[in-house]
């Protein structure tokens, strides 16, 4: 396939919107846990939920999922999706947040370009909670493109920024 169109540098993605079993659990991991706020509900099978204002970052409804079992682990669908902190410290603050919460991570890694926390959502939908390093800090290979990496996160290290 030719590739003729490329994408505006200006475009990111708006918005990921989930399927989900039970909108109120959702809303206690998403708004109640991570700190996103809701925005607008519809009746008792959507919600949307935003970080600053923002109409929605994410939506969820039970629309033809209500009640339903999570989705195989080895089937097609959603991997995770991906919520970016602005600072190093807001990651340590959230990381920080899950362990006073006891909240399970299932991986922390450092990328190179970024750190990540990776956990699952009531509905085993993966999350990942990350901080992107300064683009001038990236890794790079000696053609010039991107050395990206998975190690394992200093999470000692992590918690250090709160002190």
């Amino acid at each position: 396939m030719q590739n003729d169109y490329i994408i505006p540098a200006q475009s990111r993605i708006g918005h990921v919107h989930l399927k989900v079993a039970d909108i109120n659990r959702s809303l206690t991991f998403y708004c109640g846990l991570l700190g996103f706020e809701i925005t607008t509900m519809y009746g008792d099978s959507a919600a949307f939920i935003s970080a600053g204002g923002y109409h929605h970052h994410i939506g969820l409804n039970t629309w033809y999922s209500k009640d339903a079992p999570p989705a195989q682990e080895h089937s097609v669908g959603l991997y995770h999706s991906a919520i970016v902190y602005p600072t190093h410290k807001d990651l340590a603050f959230i990381y920080n947040r899950l362990l006073q919460e006891n909240y399970p991570l299932t991986g922390a890694s450092d990328h190179g370009v970024s750190e990540a926390l990776y956990l699952k959502d009531p509905d085993e939908n993966g999350v990942e909670l990350y901080w992107d390093r300064p683009k001038d800090l990236w890794p790079q290979k000696p053609d010039g493109s991107l050395e990206m990496f998975t190690r394992a996160l200093n999470l000692h290290s992590l918690l250090q920024e709160l002190v």
